[in-house]
């Protein structure tokens, strides 16, 4: 299937972030993805896929980082950018598909993917996947959340759901989705970290009980 009609939830968020504020959940970064770039280097070169409002390219910005936040999504750049002008930080915005990044290779030393790279089919999350090896340097970081299989019987019970391929489900009603989105086991995840050292995998529910997502930490290798 092809990428650009399964990589669509881009849509319906663009509506959300034009709707958030400081207020808003989504603009608490996570501690996890805080406390890893706490560990890097001043002035590591950061990029933010999937930046949403900019939780966390605005708190690495703040912590000396030099920060790009990518996104599909029009208004999220929009937001993030009058955010950083507001508290007078200095970060890139760059409005873009995750599955065709517009970087030199090895451009950057830590790349976080926070709730992002499984909106899509297989092939997308390959594609993904492939584009952050290419431009993190070699040794550089990666963090990420996958939806978990163990997820899959929670929004079965909420919506009628479908597969539309190998691990990639659409369900009906209201949400994001409505769009395609992957879920995988272990086994499947690491079978698709070609290019990387895996150091971190669990799996534990976000802020609903059974929501459960992959947590992901590797290195790019050499």
């Amino acid at each position: 299937m092809n990428h650009m009609l399964t990589d669509t939830a881009h849509l319906y968020w663009n509506a959300e972030w034009q709707k958030a504020d400081h207020s808003s959940p989504w603009a608490m970064p996570e501690p996890w993805a805080i406390d890893h770039a706490s560990t890097l280097a001043q002035g590591s070169r950061i990029l933010d896929l999937g930046a949403g409002i900019g939780r966390h390219a605005l708190a690495f910005a703040e912590a000396g980082h030099q920060v790009t936040a990518l996104d599909a999504s029009e208004a999220a750049m929009a937001a993030v950018a009058a955010a950083a002008f507001t508290r007078n930080l200095t970060l890139d915005t760059v409005q873009a598909p995750m599955t065709d990044l517009p970087f030199k290779t090895a451009s950057f030393d830590h790349v976080l993917a926070w709730n992002v790279i499984y909106h899509g089919d297989e092939s997308v999350v390959r594609r993904t996947l492939s584009e952050i090896a290419r431009v993190l340097r070699p040794g550089g970081t990666f963090m990420a959340t996958m939806l978990s299989a163990r997820r899959l019987p929670v929004e079965q019970a909420k919506a009628k759901g479908r597969e539309i391929s190998r691990n990639t489900w659409v369900f009906e009603g209201e949400g994001d989705k409505i769009h395609p989105h992957y879920f995988c086991t272990a086994p499947d995840l690491l079978s698709l970290m070609w290019g990387f050292e895996v150091f971190t995998l669990f799996d534990r529910p976000h802020e609903k009980p059974g929501s459960w997502h992959w947590h992901l930490l590797a290195e790019r290798l050499a």
